[in-house]
């Protein structure tokens, strides 16, 4: 079954420009990405390799739970935020959200800097954790663009889109891991002053024109509209909601813990590792620019599947590779990512159009963080045995989703 169409401040109205607003959304999505991907890199140095002090042994815990702990704190907000960010920008407009998403994510920033700085790890998470509240704006941008299905090709627009969020999945982790040395908090300061010009762009560029109502309506609207409560309202989403969350577990694993992993398997520091992290993101830099262009048109879920099956070899090899071989894997894993981050959202966006854009890429959202935030829990825990058993749970996990994702497709005929 399917509800009737949300009401939307952005209602599919024609843009005077379409190639400029898809432009300027990509750039706004390229600085706001190396913002939430700075500190991937440096949470392990942090506290694997860092002093031992009330910080990195906080209540005399393990270094590696409480990174764990760091880990989960922000997507843990993410996944708070996701579920109604997307949802209110169909209701109240993609500029007003993506204002208040951006400016609070600049506070939250300096927040996390002076907590590093004056060593409170409490403060730390908690900042972690608000920041994240606001992070989710993926779904937003992307519900900007899927708006415009009209008057620009919807697959090759979220191929685009996905490589400049890649691209500053490279330039973030890179400029963080290269600029520890000269503070903790300085990568977190940088990703504040990045927040600076999406504003800019933002501004000037966006459409703007939301519809204005009280608070008692928002909150109404937040209790009606978020994105799992599509789960309830349409049962087709069930099992892709199942197959997705699968796949991001084993997703986030590689994300989460790839930077353990060279810290203890090849004993790299947070410029070596920043280095891989920008080595793997332009590998799906690169794939994302070529899905745009090989598989524009009606997307398929099939495609999906095998881009996950892809993935989740990588990640399975991972979990045994020895030496410089996990590097390959690690690109390997991230460029076929990227493929299935090309197609699944182009899909979803034109079978599920009807609940609202910035619902559908809310659940996508929300269920990215649910894993993420589940895999950092237990993912901490099983790195006290052994790092590699992380990678062989995550990729055992996308190897179930690939499979049944596959099976699906063959069923629905997509």
């Amino acid at each position: 079954m399917s509800s009737p169409a949300i009401p939307s401040a952005t209602a599919c109205a024609p843009v005077k420009h379409p190639s400029w607003v898809l432009v300027t959304v990509c750039a706004m999505a390229l600085m706001s990405t190396m913002g939430v991907s700075m500190p991937y890199p440096i949470l392990a140095p942090i506290f694997v390799g860092g002093p031992v002090d009330g910080f990195t042994h906080f209540a005399g815990l393990d270094p590696r739970l409480l990174m764990g702990v760091a880990l989960a704190a922000n997507p843990l907000g993410i996944l708070i935020g996701s579920l109604f960010i997307g949802p209110l920008s169909d209701r109240y407009g993609r500029r007003t959200l993506l204002s208040f998403t951006l400016v609070a994510t600049l506070l939250g920033y300096l927040v996390t800097a002076l907590a590093l700085d004056q060593r409170l790890y409490t403060l730390f998470i908690l900042a972690r954790f608000i920041t994240g509240l606001t992070e989710g704006n993926t779904a937003v941008a992307r519900a900007l663009l899927a708006d415009m299905h009209g008057q620009i090709d919807r697959t090759r627009a979220f191929a685009l889109l996905n490589a400049c969020l890649y691209t500053g999945w490279l330039m973030g982790p890179l400029v963080g891991g290269l600029t520890l040395h000269l503070g903790d908090a300085v990568p977190f300061l940088l990703a504040a002053a990045a927040m600076l010009p999406c504003l800019v762009v933002l501004h000037f560029a966006v459409p703007g024109g939301p519809r204005r109502e009280g608070p008692l309506r928002l909150l109404r609207a937040m209790r009606e509209q978020q994105s799992l409560g599509l789960l309830a309202t349409d049962h087709r989403l069930i099992p892709l909601f199942l197959f997705q969350l699968a796949y991001t577990l084993g997703i986030n694993a590689l994300y989460e813990f790839s930077p353990l992993w060279l810290l203890e398997v090849l004993g790299l520091g947070s410029a070596g590792i920043a280095w891989v992290t920008a080595a793997q993101c332009a590998a799906m830099t690169g794939a994302s620019l070529i899905a745009g262009r090989l598989i524009s048109g009606p997307p398929r879920l099939r495609r999906a599947g095998q881009a996950a099956l892809l993935a989740a070899c990588c990640i399975v090899l991972l979990a045994a590779a020895p030496g410089w071989l996990g590097v390959a894997c690690i690109v390997g894993a991230g460029a076929a990512q990227s493929l299935y981050n090309a197609v699944l959202p182009a899909w979803m966006s034109e079978r599920f159009a009807d609940h609202g854009q910035g619902r559908v890429m809310g659940l996508l959202t929300t269920t990215f963080c649910i894993a993420n935030v589940l895999i950092a829990l237990v993912g901490s825990a099983l790195a006290l045995l052994s790092v590699r058993s992380v990678m062989a749970l995550g990729g055992l996990c996308c190897v179930a989703s690939a499979l049944l994702l596959l099976r699906h497709a063959r069923e629905q005929g997509a």
